[in-house]
């Protein structure tokens, strides 16, 4: 071991750690090449992740905006899903389904009917408690929220 050096001799300060006071694992070149430890093995043992029937992205959830695709706005021949009145679509945990949504203008002429058509829609699919539809007008629907398939149908493409 070296000599302390006036730095390591100041008093409050503990000894500066040296290459030379390291201690080398007892290996041989053998066990050194040798690969420690499988990286892939955790990797490709584990499994997919079993798909949450609830919550965002869940079967359920996506089973309900299939449902709502069935639906249809009267006056447009395109479903209300893809026309861009369904802001949201949750699932909780007891598979509860709140449907937020909105109609083209507050003086639609299926104003009073489309909510409770939708709420008895996601309350029909398998699996549903209970389905809730929240009526919101803000924002504002407007062309710009409908898919490219909802716009090709309605020749704006």
């Amino acid at each position: 071991m070296a000599a302390p050096s006036p730095a390591d001799t100041v008093v409050g300060k503990p000894p500066r750690a040296r290459v030379e006071d390291a201690v080398d694992p007892e290996e041989t070149a053998g066990e050194k090449l040798e690969r420690k430890r499988d990286y892939l093995e955790g990797f490709l043992a584990k499994k997919p992740e079993a798909d949450s029937a609830t919550g965002a992205g869940g079967k359920l959830q996506q089973a309900v905006i299939d449902a709502l695709k069935e639906i249809y706005d009267p006056e447009i021949p395109v479903n209300i899903y893809d026309l861009g009145l369904i802001y949201g679509v949750e699932v909780d945990d007891e598979c509860d389904v709140t449907v937020i949504m909105t109609l083209t203008t507050p003086h639609c002429p299926v104003a009073e009917s489309m909510p409770g058509e939708v709420e008895l829609r996601a309350a029909s699919v398998p699996g549903v408690r209970d389905a809730e539809v929240n009526l919101v007008w803000d924002p504002p629907w407007g062309p710009e929220k409908m898919t490219d398939e909802a716009r090709l149908e309605l020749g704006m493409l």
